[in-house]
């Protein structure tokens, strides 16, 4: 019987794309760069702000990304600021998430952003009793695909591994559900292609949020 949802967070629940698009770019442009796609970006997220900004840095022209530190100092203050600018859930997520609450299913967030901004994006646009915890990337915690922060999840949450189900839209989230032994489910709607995804080991994969309420009600 499934008893938690714990869901990615940029991708999955929030189109976050042009709030990292336009931060990474107004970095880049404060050091002197040039600016990387929509596109690049896209493919950049998902394994935390130091890769991504990593990435970038080398698509940018910093080919061996030798001024990392200053890129995630400015990242850092400029992100702060612009974390939730045009932020927007995705169609239908609202709806499934204030029904699997209604069913019992208790909700987590467990993102590679980093932490604080994790919570203000959280907070801005689903409030504050949606979710009974939220964990972004600290550095006390291995930031996913290490599966440590959603077993620990799922220990206050109350719930075994097996009763829990990861939800995200990438090939890191593929391999946190797995590694944590949970059931995983992809999105199609989020960074990531189907194809991707299915190459990266989906078993799972929806492409509308009331799917995810039916398989939750079907044990997955």
């Amino acid at each position: 019987m499934i008893k938690a949802c714990i869901f990615d967070l940029d991708g999955t629940l929030t189109n976050t794309l042009e709030s990292m698009t336009y931060s990474v770019n107004l970095t880049l442009e404060e050091m002197g760069l040039s600016k990387i796609t929509k596109d690049q970006c896209r493919l950049f997220v998902g394994n935390g702000a130091r890769v991504l900004i990593e990435k970038s840095l080398k698509a940018a022209g910093d080919t061996d990304a030798s001024r990392i530190e200053e890129g995630m100092e400015i990242y850092g203050r400029i992100f702060d600021r612009n974390c939730t600018y045009h932020v927007t859930p995705y169609d239908g997520i609202a709806e499934m998430l204030e029904q699997l609450k209604k069913s019992g299913i208790k909700l987590a967030v467990l993102s590679n952003k980093p932490h604080l901004q994790a919570v203000d994006v959280v907070k801005e646009f689903f409030g504050e009793d949606v979710f009974s915890y939220v964990q972004g990337q600290i550095d006390s915690v291995p930031r996913k695909p290490d599966p440590s922060a959603a077993l620990m999840i799922a220990e206050k949450l109350g719930c075994k591994k097996e009763e829990c189900v990861y939800v995200g839209d990438s090939e890191v989230d593929i391999k946190t559900g797995h590694a944590a032994g949970m059931k995983t489910v992809s999105v199609s709607w989020g960074f990531r292609s189907r194809e991707i995804l299915k190459e990266n080991g989906a078993e799972h994969i929806i492409d509308r949020p009331e799917e995810l309420i039916h398989m939750i009600g079907k044990g997955i």
